[in-house]
């Protein structure tokens, strides 16, 4: 069975295309961060190998292979892959030597299964040149082959790779469906379930994590924390703040789409549209917040927020954007 969940017009597709063998060569999955683009990789991974009556019937000897990573067909290229780059945890692109190998095994046929299966994940942080020797493979593929890119920025990608891929976008779940699904399939307790569906802004797989591991929480209470404070301090803490995040991109990105939520909440609030606020356990300081921040500072600093993050995924200098919105933001006593 299919693990995806909430996707089913995707999966219809695919179903489809399975059944009639029309399957396209190459696929660009696109979403936010933790909207189950792997799952959905895998589950087609699975789908295409399965021995099963209903593929992907996840009990056959290559559906379970794929599930604990062990199919010698099915490959995952991304930051966070180890390959021939050594440790690439600390890699900042997915170099050309990647795709080389990816090049190499992609015309050589499949060892134990019907299609050989390439997932690149984070396919917006290849490098030029593995951008370039890609295209080639996307080309002229080998017709046992199926290719499938996961993105959650398509802008940082050639288009000549959009274009010969298939586009499949996966759409957050609502707030309800997914407060649902916490709490109906995983028997989370209703009022976290409500928390985590607005949290995680319809990214199932962001609510499964924090579910596990508290740590994503309690940095999220962390980092609101320090940004009302920011508020209150001078220019030498607020730059100081900047530094401090500018080492990590990734890091900086997820802080000011947190602040977006929280900024977005405030308008909410002095809207009087408290029912569809996101930080549902942080309402009171919220309402407090609107009473004191103003309409145009805060749609203004919501701008320069989105401004923000636009000029990241340009690869601006990142200290700049974070100095530039340090001095945007409004400043109270």
């Amino acid at each position: 069975m299919w693990q995806t969940i909430g996707q089913s017009r995707i999966l219809a597709l695919f179903q489809h295309s399975l059944e009639t063998n029309k399957l396209a060569h190459a696929y660009l999955l696109i979403g936010a961060p933790h909207t189950g683009k792997m799952t959905l990789a895998l589950d087609l991974a699975r789908a295409l190998n399965c021995k099963g009556n209903k593929p992907p019937c996840s009990e056959c000897d290559p559906c379970r292979r794929i599930s604990s990573g062990k199919h010698t067909d099915i490959s995952i290229i991304g930051l966070e892959s180890t390959g021939n780059s050594g440790n690439s945890k600390q890699r900042v692109e997915i170099g050309i030597n990647d795709i080389k190998e990816l090049q190499r095994s992609a015309n050589l046929p499949p060892y134990e299964g019907k299609r050989k299966v390439f997932i690149i994940d984070g396919a917006e942080d290849l490098s030029t040149e593995a951008a370039n020797c890609l295209l080639k493979i996307l080309e002229e593929p080998p017709p046992f082959v199926v290719m499938l890119l996961l993105t959650s920025d398509e802008r940082r990608l050639l288009p000549t790779i959009v274009s010969r891929c298939q586009r499949i976008e996966l759409k957050p779940l609502p707030a309800q469906e997914m407060e649902r699904v916490l709490a109906d399939s995983y028997k989370v307790e209703r009022d976290k379930a409500r928390l985590l569906a607005r949290l995680s802004h319809g990214r199932l797989g962001w609510a499964l994590t924090a579910l596990t591991d508290n740590s994503q929480l309690v940095w999220r209470s962390e980092c609101l924390t320090e940004m009302t404070a920011l508020l209150k301090a001078g220019w030498e803490r607020r730059f100081g703040y900047a530094a401090r995040i500018s080492n990590d991109r990734r890091t900086a990105k997820e802080t000011i789409r947190l602040w977006l939520t929280w900024w977005r909440d405030i308008m909410l609030a002095k809207s009087g549209c408290e029912q569809t606020i996101t930080n549902v356990d942080r309402i009171t300081e919220i309402e407090k917040w609107a009473q004191i921040l103003s309409v145009p500072e805060t749609r203004d600093f919501i701008g320069s927020l989105q401004k923000a993050l636009d000029q990241i995924a340009m690869n601006a200098n990142l200290r700049l954007v974070l100095e530039v919105l340090m001095l945007d933001m409004p400043k109270r006593r």
